[in-house]
Order: C-alpha cells, then sequence, then structure tokens
C-alpha cells in the first residue's frame, strides 16, 4: 500500500482573530486637534466646490439656450428698419448672445469698426460674468491635496513625538494608528482637490462653448450688416 495518512500531523486550525474594522470617524476623532481642523478645512472646501460648480453649471446653462431663430428674426427686424422690435427681441430673450446683439443695434449707423469694438466689449463683460468664480475651482483643485499633505506631515510628526516620549519602545499600535490618521488627510485633499480639477475643467468646456456662440452670433449680425441695401 503506498497510500500515506497524515492524520498525526493534522492540528486544528485556530479560531479566526476578530477583524479590526477601520472607522473613518474614530480615524478624524484620533487625529487630534490638528487633523480634524484639516479635515474640517477640507470638507469646507469641498462644500464651497460643490457650491460653486452647480451654480455656475446651472448659470451657463441657461446662458447657452437661445431661440434657433433668432438671428433670423433680427435679420428680418434690421433689414426692415425696425431697431425697437430687434431691441425687444433681445430683452426678450436675456442671454449673453442676446445682450451683444442689442449692444451692436444701438450702434447701428455708425462706422462697422465702432460697432465691432462695442460687441468685444460686450463680451468681454459677458464671459467676465460667466466665469465668475470659477477660478475658486481652480485653487481648489490646487490648495486640497497640499493641504491634505499637510496634515499628513503634522500626523507623522505627532506619531515620532509619541514614540519618542515611550522611551524608544515602538509600540506597534501606537505607530500604525498614527499612521492611519496621518494618510486619512492626504486622502480627504486628494478626493476635494480631483472634484476641483473635475468641475473646474468641466466649467470650462461649458463656458466656451457659449463663447463660441457669442463669437459666431457677432460675426453673423456684422455680416449681416455688411451686406450692401438691397
Amino acid at each position: 500500500m503506498f497510500e500515506i495518512i497524515f492524520l498525526y500531523g493534522v492540528q486544528e486550525t485556530p479560531a479566526l482573530q476578530a477583524k479590526k474594522t477601520l472607522s473613518l470617524i474614530e480615524l478624524i476623532q484620533n487625529g487630534g486637534l490638528g487633523g480634524q481642523l484639516i479635515i474640517a478645512l477640507l470638507f469646507l472646501l469641498m462644500i464651497v466646490a460643490l457650491y460653486i460648480y452647480f451654480e455656475r453649471w446651472f448659470a451657463i446653462r441657461a446662458a447657452s439656450k437661445i431661440d434657433k431663430g433668432f438671428m433670423d428674426q433680427i435679420k428680418h427686424y434690421v433689414s426692415q428698419g425696425k431697431m425697437e422690435a430687434a431691441q425687444a427681441l433681445c430683452i426678450k430673450e436675456d442671454v449673453p448672445v442676446a445682450r451683444l446683439i442689442a449692444k451692436g443695434i444701438t450702434r447701428i449707423g455708425k462706422p462697422l469698426e465702432d460697432i465691432n469694438t462695442t460687441i468685444e466689449n460686450a463680451g468681454r463683460l459677458e464671459i467676465y460674468k460667466l466665469e465668475k468664480n470659477v477660478s475658486v475651482l481652480a485653487t481648489i483643485a490646487g490648495a486640497a491635496p497640499m493641504i491634505g499633505f499637510l496634515g499628513t506631515v503634522i500626523g507623522m510628526i505627532l506619531s515620532i513625538f509619541e514614540i519618542s516620549n515611550a522611551g524608544g519602545n515602538i509600540d506597534m499600535k501606537l505607530l500604525s494608528d498614527g499612521l492611519y490618521t496621518a494618510m486619512t488627510t492626504t486622502v480627504a485633499g486628494l478626493i476635494v482637490g480631483i472634484l476641483g480639477y473635475i468641475t473646474y475643467n468641466h466649467l470650462v468646456v461649458k463656458t466656451s462653448k457659449v463663447v463660441y456662440q457669442m463669437e459666431a452670433t457677432s460675426f453673423a449680425f456684422l455680416d449681416l450688416l455688411n451686406e450692401p441695401a438691397a
């Protein structure tokens, strides 16, 4: 018989040890005053970033909506000499594109270069309004990871200080708890930074589309004025 039985070598496995749970709330609570302040600051920055994003997103979305037949109606009114009707239509639309055309209509009769300059100046003002507070998102995207890393450095310093006070005896539990807390601020900073980066770039893309719409409509209006009278 070549069957080999290892009955005598079998030992009962020890009972499974209870796994240590990782609670974010406990890490924040045990992170000391410095870590808690940094987490609170990052949370505040996240709230500010979300508020600016949604506020600007709705504003830019509303600014891009305009009647598809807007320029056709403007062309009709201008060609018929109905400037008041054209102005009333622009006021009714009340979007950046319409406000640019309204500025141009008020300059009809003056040199084309003067009208173009007026529209460009009005366009810069409209772009400034669209980009209001968007730069704050870029600042949050850059500052949040650095603030989180600052919390990590502070946590590491405090951990080393506690180990030093223990007489040089390395307490692995004390060290691991300190590292957990230190890394928490880095993770929080990266999350807020990534959130700020994504929301900033999304708003930039949306704003660029509105700016393109304004430029295309302005060129169409100037071409209308440059057409020879019938």
